[in-house]
């Protein structure tokens, strides 16, 4: 007999002190950041790199990240925010998009390697399980705001959506799938993989192309956002499709390409500036 897990978010706010609401989207948020720079620092060190120099990217990536992947979300959900934009800032209630993070970060990641002259994809390499682990805390922020769930379901793990937050066709359904799980847990997956590609760089340098990390996570990750993005009543539209779902077809298609060209072709991902003398090839 299969054991029943029903999920029910106990709200949004962690807790008040007058008038300031404490939210748990924004502990977690703030929670994977600092634990992601911890991480990045560890595995810097490890390849060789000086730490500082990821403490230093990380600021960059928050300043390139949350906000595009704000801007990104607002932009596909034009018609409701129009009619109130006061809400367009209010990060804390939920709605950013993680194909925008992903945008804005990779864009001040870019920018970064090139002012301080240091290798692109050495920088990536050493950021992406820290983005698989932060992605696998943040999606919880969905849990607590009651968002980003997908269709009705009867199974063992269902969630409970309470009715404000159900889309119009669903509001006589109460249990729904909760898709924040799967791709938690879907990510952290993700995470153990690049670890373990990592470590296994580590030991066999001579085989390692700078660059498989991260194309491995385009990969890997994208597999279970096309699936999991299948099952969700809320996905960013362009007309009839998906706009998750192209994008991860997009970034899958990529990351083949991009090991077919390191591992079989046997070439140098091209970098935006010559390595930095730190910093292993």
């Amino acid at each position: 007999m299969l054991l029943a897990f029903q999920f029910q978010s106990p709200g949004p706010i962690l807790f008040e002190i007058g008038p300031i609401a404490i939210r748990w989207y924004g502990l977690l948020i703030a929670s994977a950041v600092l634990i992601g720079v911890s991480l990045s620092q560890y595995l810097a060190k490890r390849r060789g790199v000086e730490p500082e120099l990821l403490a230093d990217l990380a600021i960059w990536l928050v300043i390139g990240a949350i906000p595009c992947a704000r801007i990104y979300y607002v932009l596909f959900q034009w018609q409701e925010y129009v009619r109130r934009p006061e809400d367009i800032i209010a990060i804390w209630k939920g709605g950013i998009a993680i194909h925008g993070a992903i945008i804005g970060g990779t864009i001040a990641t870019i920018i970064f390697a090139r002012l301080n002259r240091v290798s692109l994809w050495q920088l990536l390499d050493l950021v992406v399980p820290s983005l698989a682990l932060g992605q696998a805390i943040g999606r919880w922020g969905n849990f607590f705001n009651s968002e980003a769930f997908g269709r009705p379901t009867d199974l063992p793990w269902k969630l409970f959506i309470p009715p404000g937050n159900r889309p119009v066709e669903y509001l006589n359904y109460d249990y729904f799938h909760p898709t924040f799980l799967y791709e938690s847990l879907w990510n952290i997956l993700v995470f153990a993989i690049l670890i373990c590609l990592f470590f296994w760089g580590l030991k066999q340098q001579e085989r390692y192309k700078l660059g498989t990390m991260t194309l491995t996570y385009f990969i890997v990750y994208s597999l279970g956002r096309f699936w999991i993005e299948g099952l969700r009543t809320d996905s960013l539209m362009l007309g009839p499709l998906r706009m998750a779902q192209v994008i991860s077809l997009v970034i899958i298609s990529l990351g083949v390409l991009g090991l077919i060209w390191l591992y079989i072709l046997k070439r140098r991902l091209p970098d935006v500036v010559s390595p930095y003398s730190k910093i292993k090839n």
